[in-house]
């Protein structure tokens, strides 16, 4: 099953004690099977379709999306692109050393929800509100293809070819300048030899 068709997840609680047997039941039955239950039911006068599982022990509801809720991302792709085996090679490699086995780090942290709480338990207890924090500055822009070639080059030098680096070609405004420094020296020089100054442009 294609997991966009899975949407948020809710816990179920059976109601009462009748509905305890069949819940536990249907609970480790899962749960032995290792396998999924798809269910129908109805939510906010629509009929829908349901992903049952075992979480610590609780039945979780998926709620999953019918087919045509799901827009056809055709329309979305980039033009054609051409791409070497290089490139590919590259970002792999540089995947590579991006991989981490788990998200326990300060950067994948709800700090908005902490920073809300902490106003509302200030306010609570009459307290200051705490000082917000100074502006950082701003992170540094990854050029994507430059990290890229420099995987390439890795990649490259372990496999023991030569990695050459090929500098981006001028721009036209560049190209233009020169022509224009190149024109001025050709009319200096040629008024030197004439003897005469070059009459100045308006």
């Amino acid at each position: 099953m294609d997991p966009i068709r899975i949407g948020e997840g809710y816990y179920l609680q059976p109601s009462g004690q009748v509905a305890a047997k069949p819940y536990t039941l249907l609970r480790q039955a899962l749960a032995r099977s290792a396998k999924v239950a798809v269910a129908k039911y109805a939510w906010s006068g629509r009929e829908r379709l349901g992903l049952l599982r075992v979480r610590d022990d609780v039945i979780v509801l998926h709620a999953m999306r019918w087919p045509d809720e799901i827009r056809d991302p055709t329309e979305l792709l980039p033009p054609p692109v051409e791409l070497s085996d290089d490139e590919i090679d590259g970002a792999l490699a540089l995947m590579d050393t991006m991989t981490r086995e788990d998200l326990e780090d300060e950067e994948f942290r709800d700090t908005y929800t902490e920073a809300i709480q902490q106003i509302i338990e200030a306010k609570r207890d009459h307290r200051e509100l705490p000082a917000a924090p100074e502006p950082t500055e701003p992170d540094r822009v990854v050029d994507l293809m430059a990290a890229l070639q420099e995987s390439v080059q890795k990649v490259k030098a372990s496999r023991g070819e030569d990695a050459e680096v090929h500098d981006l070609p001028k721009t036209r405004k560049a190209s233009k300048t020169t022509a224009k420094k190149q024109s001025a020296a050709r009319t200096g020089s040629a008024a030197k030899a004439s003897g005469r100054k070059p009459r100045r442009s308006a």
